[in-house]
């Protein structure tokens, strides 16, 4: 507030005075010529604007932006192109432009301090719409939030859960954090990690793995599937299972493999085991007295 004051300093009460008797000049002396060169004045202005405009959008449509920073610009430059036009005018007029100017910019400075936030998710949103992170329908978490892009506003990005919430995230949120897509690729990786016993042999455990992994019709056969013991635990060996397939078929592969796997470990006998400890007693012998 006080640089909001500080600028309205900056326009006396005598050049308000000097604008205002400059317009009633004007005004007084104002005849069927003066009102002619004004009209076509504005005229031409208009013309120029919406030439301006039309040449805009035809730019626009050619560089295939998307619609929503389209529409933001399109409106940005209108607004300006008209504080050109009432300069020019004004200034026909006589008005000093000094004064107009230090007007003009008390009013910017006061909108943009009462919009931070907004004019920040707008910033984010233009970033966001230039460098094109993510389209809508694409899987991605920004922003700390995950699910399906819906739209892709200026101030906002709408995302729907796999609950089917709808999640409006700001721009200058998304704009600040990591991005990360899952639907840019054609292809994603499943990785599965498995506990089996240590009585259960290595060759065993691992044939049974790449058994599933290899019947089941989502999963590629290129990239080879990867199998092998990834950790020794202190009940069990751990095993990787490392597959890819199509970025559609992700999840249903995912939760495939889990319920398949233990099935197959069901039927050749391998115990999926849990963290336990055995304790082992030994008696010993009592000597006579």
């Amino acid at each position: 507030m006080q640089i909001t004051l500080t600028n309205l300093g900056a326009v006396t009460p005598d050049e308000a005075e000097e604008t205002l008797q400059t317009v009633t000049d004007f005004l007084k002396g104002l005849n069927l010529e003066k009102l002619i060169t004004l009209l076509l004045l504005l005229a031409g202005c208009l013309v120029v604007m919406k030439l301006v405009l039309r040449l805009t959008d035809r730019a626009f449509l050619r560089l295939e932006l998307e619609r929503s920073l389209h529409t933001f610009i399109h409106a940005a430059l209108r607004v300006i192109l008209w504080m050109i036009t009432l300069c020019i005018v004004l200034d026909y007029v006589g008005v000093p432009m000094t004064s107009l100017v230090a007007v003009l910019s008390v009013i910017g400075l006061a909108v943009s301090l009462a919009i931070q936030g907004t004019l920040s998710n707008l910033a984010g949103g233009i970033q966001v719409l230039l460098s094109k992170p993510f389209k809508a329908g694409d899987y991605v978490e920004a922003g700390g939030i995950s699910g399906t892009v819906m739209e892709v506003g200026l101030a906002y990005t709408k995302l729907c859960t796999v609950d089917n919430k709808v999640i409006s995230v700001p721009n200058g949120q998304i704009s600040g954090e990591k991005i990360i897509n899952y639907s840019t690729e054609e292809r994603r990786r499943v990785d599965l990690t498995f506990n089996a016993s240590y009585d259960s042999p290595l060759q065993q455990v691992t044939g049974v793995l790449r058994a599933v992994v290899a019947a089941h019709p989502m999963a590629l056969a290129e990239p080879e599937p990867f199998v092998r013991v990834n950790a020794y635990r202190d009940s069990s060996i751990e095993y990787v299972v490392r597959v890819w397939c199509a970025t559609g078929d992700y999840w249903t592969l995912y939760y495939d493999l889990l319920e398949q796997v233990k099935e197959a470990f069901d039927r050749n006998g391998i115990e999926m085991t849990y963290n336990h400890l055995n304790v082992h007693l030994m008696e010993r012998e009592r000597s006579e007295p």
